[in-house]
């Protein structure tokens, strides 16, 4: 199964994630296969929080690829109504 899930990079207690499309089947932080956005919860302005190629991730959930519930709210957040 294709999930569209958080991978998570960054410095301890500085995290930085990478929205990604992987196998659900590997590690959080394993091959993937493609990466679809960023999204930095520790910025000092509210704008630069994510960034997500919108198109990529509708075609992703049009194939059957399930988003986590995390990747659900930021994914609605940014105008993607499932």
């Amino acid at each position: 199964m294709v999930k569209i899930r958080l991978k998570r990079l960054g410095a301890k207690k500085r995290p930085c994630y990478r929205i990604v499309v992987q196998d659900s089947r590997k590690p959080r932080d394993g091959t993937t296969i493609e990466e679809i956005g960023t999204y930095q919860p520790v910025t000092q302005t509210e704008g630069n929080q994510v960034t997500v190629d919108m198109e990529r991730a509708k075609y992703w959930i049009s194939v059957g690829a399930q988003p986590t519930e995390t990747v659900k709210k930021i994914l609605s957040k940014n105008g993607l109504n499932k």
